[in-house]
């Protein structure tokens, strides 16, 4: 069975920077896409970065240029480092893995992954 755990999530003034980790237990990460989501409550669930096995990166249009996502796959590790952060990126952050052939863009179906249970990022202005 497959596991994930993020970690990383903090408090964090505007302008501030946060790295998020998390680890897939169960399974080897190096032949799936692994990727970033983020919830705040009342909104859909959207995607952030998702991240080939290659290593190859797209980025949600509104994270681009301040956000880099990177995996390790020695270790089945994936990060997210964060720069200069907004209160508008405040939300529940959520890791996922599934088969690359899966996912449409930045858009994964909750029901065709395993996801991690989240974990909280608060920016002040």
């Amino acid at each position: 069975q497959v596991q994930l755990l993020e970690s990383g999530g903090g408090s964090v003034q505007a302008g501030g920077a946060l790295r998020l980790s998390c680890a897939v237990y169960g399974s080897s990460s190096s032949s799936r896409c692994l990727g970033w989501f983020r919830q705040v409550p009342g909104k859909e669930r959207e995607g952030v970065a998702r991240v080939w096995t290659s290593g190859e990166v797209v980025y949600a249009a509104s994270v681009e240029g301040r956000f880099t996502a990177s995996r390790d796959n020695a270790k089945n590790t994936l990060y997210l480092q964060m720069n200069s952060l907004k209160p508008e990126d405040s939300a529940m952050y959520y890791c996922a893995t599934a088969n690359c052939c899966a996912w449409l863009g930045l858009v994964l179906r909750r029901s065709l992954g395993y996801w991690g249970q989240g974990t909280q990022v608060t920016v002040s202005a």
